[in-house]
């Protein structure tokens, strides 16, 4: 049956994290940035976790502060680093806006959870179509649904698709 979606070429499968062939396109960054917001002194998110700049986990404690452009090179390179978690996990083709998504969500989620997630074994079956609904249910923080998250997941989804998410 044709899927429309091509198995990964064997080299490509196996590449080391940063040395991806796929890069996030600036409308996956415009959504990272969009839902992270940028913060150049540290603060403690939703379930307590110091971070500062766009969503930055690594090394922050209480008191930290950085400039704008150090907040776009720690994104920049925590991206090399996420989309090699992306093209590491997953085994099928993606389109840029797939890729992108996956990305972000990624991002947000951390690797475990997308190795762990039913979406990625979802994706992997080439079921395309059910991955937008396996994003959406990554909506909780500390056990509570946060509406921030639902509206991410939601542009996540549409990105995913193909579909204009800035409204959400």
């Amino acid at each position: 049956m044709n899927t429309g979606v091509e198995q990964k070429k064997q080299g490509s499968v196996k590449t080391e994290l940063g040395e991806n062939k796929m890069k996030i396109s600036k409308e996956g960054i415009a959504l990272i940035k969009k839902f992270e917001g940028c913060e150049l002194e540290a603060y403690q998110d939703s379930v307590g976790v110091w971070t500062i700049g766009y969503g930055h986990t690594k090394d922050v404690e209480q008191g930290l502060k950085i400039t704008q452009e150090e907040a776009e090179a720690m994104l920049e390179t925590e991206l090399l680093e996420y989309e090699g978690y992306v093209e590491a996990l997953v085994d099928i083709g993606l389109s840029q806006n797939q890729f992108d998504a996956l990305v972000c969500w990624t991002y947000n989620l951390g690797p475990t959870n997308l190795k762990n997630s039913t979406m990625l074994t979802v994706l992997n079956q080439a079921r395309i179509e059910d991955v937008p609904y396996e994003m959406k249910r990554w909506n909780k923080a500390g056990g509570e649904v946060l509406q921030g998250l639902v509206r991410r997941r939601e542009a996540e989804a549409l990105l995913f698709e193909g579909k204009e998410w800035y409204h959400v």
